[in-house]
This record gives structure tokens, sequence and C-alpha cells, in this order.
């Protein structure tokens, strides 16, 4: 009402932004808390073993084979995939047996020369280990780690095993291959989360928590959803993970780094099968992080228990793939905020409808580490991308709703 001679008050402003704000920094409140509780400084590796790895790229950088020089140890995919073309089965094997260390970590050189580098580089790193073991001037608790790694390196080296990358650098980077990648007309590989180094690789009890628990299952699921279709998965352990829920899992400096390694791995594998990254929790970040990169072969990007991509929506990933999520209803991500503010937490929700990703069915899932559990409805989906049998994937919304667009489908 307008009183005459009295001025008027101007419009009260509108509470909505300070809202918004109070709720953002309740959130970060939620994130420093979280970080102070699980501490800020132990998030680094121990980096004991560095120097074998040191010494093998010194060697390698000044060897020469047969009088011809070889590639550096970071050149680019393609010149390593032409060198690697140009000499014969004994010469691969050569190099493979003297300098094991680089070989089998080098993107570009052939997997079954890998495999044997690697299975080289393990025994001499169970020798180590060993002695380590043994060394009564080491404390208790370096001699019971030395002991595990050293079970952990002869499990690696079982008959059969294919480890396509090892390096037993501080918590060490590995990734193993189920099925002939050479051969592979679909590749998959499972890209974990905090927590993935070389001892956490496998475990004998919650199996399908771990890297090598987790592609296997996938792998089994993808052979019997296209017994005719020859596949590959790959464990995926091959960037520093963030350790434990501290600083680094709320930031994406370990991303960035892994997903340069992701983008390597990628642009290395034989042949032109198609791929599908299945990145789990953290994992998500570095595939968020890697997708702008990727090659084009790279069809299809899951995300599962994700805290975010780095991004605001699919569309910012700037990626050809198709970009999937899922998160089971009792997954504890979803209480993690989901925003970035001064480079802390991870954006948008991957699966809120606005991000824009195709939302999947996790039936049966069970929490956060459940989703590669056989009979799950997970992992019933990761195998029908993996194959790419789109038709029969079961979407979150209970219609076809996450199959739309894709060609063959019967999807809108």
């Amino acid at each position: 009402m307008n009183v005459p001679g009295l001025a008027q008050l101007p419009p009260a402003p509108s509470r909505a932004p300070a809202l918004t704000a109070l709720r953002m920094l309740l959130a970060l409140a939620v994130v420093f808390v979280m970080l102070a509780i699980t501490g800020w400084t132990a998030v680094h590796r121990p980096e004991a073993g560095v120097a074998p790895r040191r010494a093998a790229l010194a060697s390698w950088a000044a060897a020469r084979i047969d009088g011809h020089p070889l590639p550096p140890a970071d050149a680019p995919v393609r010149t390593v995939k032409r060198f690697f073309a140009g000499l014969d089965g004994a010469q691969r094997a050569r190099l493979a047996d003297g300098y094991p260390l680089v070989v089998g970590n080098l993107d570009g050189a052939p997997a079954t020369t890998r495999y044997r580098a690697n299975l080289r580089s393990l025994a001499q790193a169970q020798q180590v280990e060993e002695a380590r073991a043994a060394d009564v001037a080491l404390t208790p608790a370096d001699r019971a780690t030395a002991l595990r790694r050293a079970h952990r390196f002869a499990s690696l080296a079982e008959p059969g095993r294919q480890i396509l990358s090892f390096d037993p650098t501080g918590g060490g980077l590995v990734s193993e291959v189920f099925g002939d990648l050479d051969r592979a007309r679909r590749v998959s590989v499972v890209v974990p989360g905090v927590d993935s180094d070389l001892l956490t690789f496998e475990r004998s009890q919650r199996r399908f928590t771990a890297p090598v628990g987790m592609a296997g299952s996938l792998y089994e699921a993808e052979r019997a959803a296209a017994p005719g279709t020859p596949t590959a998965v790959i464990a995926w352990a091959g960037y520093t993970s963030p350790t434990g829920v501290g600083v680094d899992a709320a930031t994406g400096r370990l991303a960035v780094e892994g997903a340069e390694r992701l983008e390597s791995l990628t642009a290395a594998l034989p042949g032109d099968a198609g791929v599908a990254l299945f990145c789990h929790s953290y994992g998500s970040v570095v595939c968020g992080v890697a997708a702008h990169d990727l090659p084009r072969r790279v069809t299809d990007l899951v995300v599962a228990g994700s805290p975010g991509m780095r991004v605001e929506n699919a569309a910012e990933l700037n990626t050809s793939a198709r970009v999937w999520a899922m998160r089971d209803s009792g997954d504890w991500i979803a209480d993690v905020p989901h925003m970035e503010l001064g480079g802390v937490g991870h954006g948008a929700d991957p699966v809120a409808p606005e991000f824009g990703a195709r939302l999947l069915s996790s039936a049966g899932a069970k929490t956060h580490t459940g989703y590669f559990q056989p009979g799950t409805g997970s992992l019933d989906n990761f195998a029908k991308i993996g194959t790419g049998a789109f038709g029969s994937i079961v979407c979150a919304t209970g219609n076809d709703a996450c199959r739309r667009g894709i060609s063959g489908t019967g999807g809108a």
C-alpha cells in the first residue's frame, strides 16, 4: 500500500541466491570435515623401489639393438608400434628379457611381448621382496609388507595370467588381460577407484570388489551374454589412485595423471576393436578427465557409484562415446556433495536427469562395491554394453529411455 508523504521501501531481495550459497557452503563444510577426519597428509604412497625403474630407463635410453637405437620410453604410441613392427620375434624377446621394466610398461609394444617382459619383472621383484622380508634390519611391519608383496608377485606370475603392465615402484601399478587381446572384437577396460594398487589388485575375500575380481566377473558375464563374440577385459590399476577418502580423493590431481595413462592405454590397444570403459567410483573421475582425448574407438563410457566427472553435464565431456551411469539406492556416494568449489569436489551428479547420461538399472548391486557381483542387474548391463547387445539393456527408468537413439535397439 502506498502512503502519501512516506518514502517507499525497496522490495525485499529474493532469498533464493542466499539459500543456494548457504547450501554450497554447508556442502563444502561436509567435504572439509570429511578430509579433516580422514587426514590431509595420509595420501601419498612410499617411493620405495624407485631405483630399479630409474635404472631400467637409463639402460634403455643408452641401448641399441643390432645397431639401431631404441625409441624413447615416453615415445608416442604410433612410434613404438612402428618400431616393434620392424623387429622379428627373437629381437622382441631379447628386448623383453633385457629391459623388462621398460618393455612391460611400453604402450605400443605387442601384448605378448609385454606379457613376457612382465613375467620376468615379477620374478625379479619377488626375489627383492623375499630378501627384504628376511632382513632383520627392517622393522617387523616393513618385513610383513615385503612378504605380502612377494606373495602378490608370485600370484601374478602364475601360469596363464597375462600381465599387461607391472611397475613395483611405491604402491605399484599393474594391469591384467582376460581373453585374447589380439583377437578380440570388443575390449572392455575396468577403471577402479581409491585404494587400487599392487596389494589390493586382487582379494580372496570380497573378491568382486578388487580390480581382478571385477574384470574377471565382467569377462565371464560377457562370454555368457555373447558366446560367439571374441572379447577381452582389462583390469587396469595402471594409475596412482587416492589412498582412502582423503584430500586426493576429493580433488582431481591424480585423475589428471591417470587420464593421461588411460588415453595412452586405449590408443595402444591392438586392432580396431570397439572399446568400452567401466569406471567405478574415483575411476569415473579419471574417465571424465580423459573423455575428450580418448580415441574414437572408445564407443561407451560407463560410470558406477560416481562422485562426479569434473563436468556439469555429459555434453561437457566432449566425447563421441555414449555416456552411461548407474548408482545403487544403498550406495553411500549419493551423500557426497556433487559439486566443485575451489578445486574440491568433482562436479555434477552423473545420475541426475539433467546431467544427460543414459541411466542404467543397478538392480541387486547393494552398496558402493557391489556393481560387479555376479547375478546383479548392474553386471548384466555391463556385459551387454561390453558386447554391444544394447537392445536388451535394462534402463533405470524401467522403459527404453536409456536405449533411445542407438541403432537397432528399438528405442525411439
